[in-house]
């Protein structure tokens, strides 16, 4: 059927309210005003106050009720706006949500889902379109994902609230009104595996989230020229598999790695290391990386622009990867 992200979120939401009476939502503005990507538009009206709770504007007070609610027992999704405002509740998130099973000597988990957007590209400046995604995956505890097609964003959510322990999405802004395909019923997803979505001999793009389609846009191009890139999406950035990675280095023997965080301690330089650890004799060339450039995201249109991983970028990456000067 035909649908978008934000559609395919709703669906899955809506699915998970009705197949079990302890899943909730609650963040700012989730109830009447529907989401701040109207993910969650109509839910209140269909399931009540109760399951689809409004909350204050306080992001460690509303993330730390999602936290004591799942130690008690009940399957809380908790929506926070934007990754930014996240970090208002790091302490709760990490200090908390992650360490909890480790500190109980294994007697307690916190089975908490926490949404957020993250990217840029929609002139939100600085406050409202940082990829913060990595810190996040830095952090032993937390299950990290980063759904980039309609099949993720229908059903990651699901089996993520199965899990006895945190696990965090984050939902690329750009993303929201992607439009396609979808099969019904939705297909399974494996919360522990990356996805190749493109087949390629010549390189492998390594990349998540809002990147993809970017990446792909990029491979397109390179086709055209001959140079057939093998596109990898990790989707799961935490327990990171890197399995899948190595599996198309063999094939390709070169890598480049696309990702909206920043270079300095990105993901992209994880999963580089890794690479090169494990797989250094499969490399024809040293890895590469293109990320945002090293400053807060500009509000101006072009210097926003000029500051993401476009795919023009990424084609001049892997140009130079295959045909070094």
């Amino acid at each position: 059927m035909a649908t978008t992200y934000r559609e395919a979120l709703r669906a899955a939401h809506r699915e998970a309210l009705q197949r079990d009476p302890r899943v909730f939502i609650l963040g700012e503005d989730v109830g009447r005003y529907g989401g701040s990507y109207a993910v969650t538009k109509g839910l209140l009206e269909e399931f009540g106050e109760a399951r689809v709770r409004d909350t204050p504007l306080s992001e460690l007070g509303f993330v730390g009720a999602g936290i004591g609610a799942a130690i008690g027992g009940m399957r809380p999704i908790v929506e926070i706006m934007t990754v930014n405002f996240s970090l208002l509740a790091l302490d709760a998130i990490v200090n908390t949500a992650a360490a909890l099973r480790h500190m109980s000597g294994g007697q307690f988990g916190v089975p908490v889902v926490i949404r957020m957007a993250t990217g840029a590209g929609r002139q939100l400046a600085a406050q409202h379109s940082h990829s913060l995604e990595n810190w996040y995956a830095h952090v032993p505890g937390l299950t990290v994902l980063a759904p980039a097609t309609l099949e993720d964003a229908r059903g990651m959510l699901w089996p993520a609230l199965q899990d006895p322990d945190p696990v965090v999405i984050f939902e690329h802004a750009q993303l929201y009104n992607l439009e396609g395909e979808l099969a019904e019923p939705a297909p399974a997803v494996d919360l522990r595996r990356a996805a190749v979505r493109r087949a390629g001999a010549d390189l492998t793009i390594v990349t998540y989230g809002g990147s993809l389609p970017r990446a792909l846009a990029a491979a397109d191009t390179l086709a055209a020229e001959g140079i057939g890139a093998e596109v990898i999406d990790l989707r799961v950035l935490r327990p990171l598999d890197m399995a899948t990675v190595l599996a198309s280095l063999r094939r390709t023997h070169r890598l480049l790695v696309v990702d909206e965080g920043w270079k300095s301690g990105s993901l992209a330089g994880e999963v580089m290391a890794r690479a090169a650890e494990e797989g250094f004799y499969d490399l024809d060339a040293p890895p590469a990386r293109v990320c945002s450039e090293e400053v807060p995201m500009p509000y101006a249109k072009h210097m926003e622009e000029a500051a993401l991983p476009l795919p023009p970028k990424i084609v001049a990456a892997a140009r130079a990867l295959r045909h070094p000067q």
